[in-house]
């Protein structure tokens, strides 16, 4: 352990500026990625709540599609997919889209589970006194269910920036990326196992 921090603090001045960048879009990408995933969760959960018959069955199966294709095959779907019928997104873009349309399906899961603890009189006390179904959703499910979808939302947000390292793979500079691309660079005999 200490040859590692002892070789990171020596070449420290050579790799830091170009890490540290790297850090910064995967965090960006990673705080993006979830913000997009948690809004179109709090969506589709909230068409799920309304129970629309018209709208159950192509909500269940785009959220099971988004469940079950790897992240990858999302991501080139988007980036290299799109340009055929015209758009074009950017590396960065692409990413953002892909993985938080992949977390938008896990965490609409998270939310189910954390409104579905909620009890049944919550919903029904605050259609009684006269509140719309999105305003029970909004004003009173909502924020009672945030307490017990916090930690599996902590938990899908560094699952999310443990899966960004991803994204290297349609050309996003990311700090897994630059790493790997700093110790190709490395001579052998300089390398740490």
């Amino acid at each position: 352990m200490m040859q590692f921090l002892q070789t990171l603090f020596d070449h420290l001045p050579v790799w830091g500026p170009r890490l540290l960048p790297a850090m910064g879009n995967t965090a960006l990408i990673t705080i993006a990625s979830f913000g997009l995933a948690l809004g179109l969760a709090i969506v589709f959960e909230l068409l799920r709540t309304l129970r629309i018959p018209l709208v159950l069955r192509p909500l269940a199966l785009v959220l099971e599609i988004l469940r079950s294709v790897p992240i990858l095959a999302v991501l080139y779907l988007i980036y290299f997919g799109l340009p055929g019928i015209g758009i074009t997104l950017s590396p960065f873009a692409a990413g953002t889209i892909g993985l938080g349309a992949v977390y938008s399906a896990y965490l609409a899961e998270v939310l189910r589970a954390g409104i579905g603890a909620m009890h049944k009189g919550q919903r029904e006390a605050a259609l009684a006194i006269g509140m719309t179904p999105l305003m029970a959703f909004r004003f009173v499910i909502l924020p009672q269910a945030i307490r017990t979808m916090l930690a599996p939302l902590l938990v899908s947000l560094i699952s999310l920036m443990k899966d960004s390292s991803i994204c290297a793979l349609i050309a996003v500079t990311e700090l897994m990326l630059e790493a790997r691309l700093i110790k190709e660079r490395q001579p052998v005999h300089n390398r740490q196992l």
